[in-house]
């Protein structure tokens, strides 16, 4: 017996029947569910470049933005000293900011050395070895 939309109805089968189909249940499963991740990887990869695009183009802008502020500061310092002296000010603050801003990013750096786990996985096989050798 079929029902109003085409499928078996299942309640008169027998038992051997119903765990008989299992592999092909399990097997169609195993397709939606790789199909629909196929789908959400395809829709996230989309929603990624786009959200890219986007970055890149509020970077892009905040790039530029940059110097049209040392410009305004140039000329708002112009007011009251010599617009060579604003210049060079200006150059001197971004110039030490860039150099705070190097140290603390050398700095950061300086800490991926430390609790490296490949290092101490080969320190523990060195322990355990040593530990080995003096039993035996």
């Amino acid at each position: 017996m079929t029902t109003p939309r085409g499928f078996r109805d299942k309640a008169d089968e027998g038992l051997l029947t119903l765990i008989g189909e299992i592999p092909e249940l399990v097997r169609n499963l195993i397709v939606a569910e790789l199909n629909a991740a196929k789908k959400w990887a395809a829709a996230a990869g989309k929603n990624a470049g786009i959200g890219a695009g986007w970055v890149l183009g509020a970077l892009f802008l905040l790039f530029w933005s940059i110097p049209a502020f040392g410009t305004f500061v140039i000329a708002g310092l112009s007011s009251w000293w010599p617009v060579w002296l604003s210049a060079i000010v200006v150059f001197g603050a971004m110039l030490v900011i860039a150099v705070v801003l190097a140290l603390l990013g050398f700095f950061r750096f300086k800490r991926i050395g430390k609790g490296n786990p490949v290092a101490s996985v080969s320190e523990d096989v060195r322990a355990v070895k040593e530990v080995t050798t003096d039993e035996f």
